[in-house]
């Protein structure tokens, strides 16, 4: 399985959220710390929940890192979060 795949199953499981997209961006990083010539190492991630009400934006991202800690550990070399609750605007 893809490791977006693993990504968005991940977070599927753990936030059921009303969107979510993780884009794979490991092309835009090559030659950077971190990259592979196969990719998957560098992703985007934009996520809409109602676990996030209430939460700032630091203990959303522990909550979406503590989620996916074995791929912050192993193969995600980065993982840029754009986490929300729904009726929040922006990005």
């Amino acid at each position: 399985m893809a490791t977006r795949d693993v990504i968005s199953n991940k977070l599927q499981e753990a936030f059921t959220p009303d969107s979510i997209e993780v884009v794979d961006e490991s092309h835009l990083h090559e030659g950077h710390a971190g990259h592979r010539p196969s990719g998957e190492t560098h992703f985007r991630l934009y996520i809409v929940s109602r676990a996030f009400e209430g939460k700032s934006r630091v203990d959303r991202h522990r909550m979406i890192n503590s989620a996916l800690a074995a791929e912050l550990s192993g193969s995600v070399h980065a993982l840029a979060i754009h986490a929300q609750a729904p009726g929040e605007g922006g990005t």
